[in-house]
């Protein structure tokens, strides 16, 4: 089944092949969204079957904010922290229901294991390069709008473990042997856990990050890109 395809501009929307709609929108790089209803759908899903409660850590919020109707998130959530706290998010994530558990046994079944195997020491910090934001992907205006215009996304650009030690993945990529093992494990763990992983090598634009999300892929939505 197809949806409607729109170009969002920052003065107005319009459906590709159809009349000029006006819509009020901030400053920003014009994007292109489609209706998905699977997005709604997983969200009411992961919302209703109590996979994320809130803690001290883990709060909903009304609204993200965004100039289209197209970005955010049906009940999105601050993520301040995983691990029941022992692993801090900084700056907090802003994303939705879905993607919180998949976080929480990302960081529990992969990054974890992978500082103590590596570099010796616990997990204390993800410094978050980015979370939601209404735009197009990559900030290329016209492309198509990213993942982090759902909530579905998340940036890690370091990690920080209890002996003070920060292992950045722009540094630590072609770093001493033990950041390079353990940003590969991290990497490829990831894999197992989103849909999208994308960090140095991938392209121009994810030299410094690893990129997360839940996207679908392919014709049945189950396709996995990791690079």
């Amino acid at each position: 089944m197809s949806y409607p395809v729109y170009r969002v501009f920052r003065s107005g929307l319009i459906p590709l092949g159809g009349a000029l709609l006006l819509w009020g929108c901030s400053a920003g790089p014009d994007f292109v969204a489609k209706d998905e209803p699977w997005r709604k759908q997983e969200e009411i899903a992961c919302i209703a079957s109590g996979a994320v409660r809130e803690t001290q850590y883990i709060r909903s919020r009304t609204a993200l904010g965004g100039p289209s109707e197209f970005c955010g998130a049906e009940r999105p959530f601050e993520m301040a922290a995983t691990s029941d706290g022992l692993v801090g998010l900084q700056p907090s994530a802003f994303v939705a229901c879905p993607m919180i558990p998949k976080i929480n046994d990302w960081v529990a079944s992969v990054v974890e294991p992978a500082a103590r195997r590596h570099l010796g020491a616990a997990l204390l910090e993800l410094r978050v390069a980015a979370s939601y934001s209404c735009r197009a992907m990559n900030g290329v205006s016209g492309a198509k709008l990213s993942e982090h215009g759902h909530a579905n996304a998340i940036d890690i650009s370091a990690f920080k473990l209890a002996d003070g030690h920060v292992i950045t993945v722009k540094g630590g990529w072609n770093g001493d042997p033990g950041e390079q093992a353990f940003l590969r494990d991290v990497r490829a763990g990831s894999c197992r856990d989103f849909t999208t992983v994308l960090g140095p090598g991938a392209d121009a634009y994810h030299g410094d990050h690893f990129h997360l999300d839940l996207a679908r892929h392919g014709r049945d939505g189950q396709q996995h890109i990791c690079h």
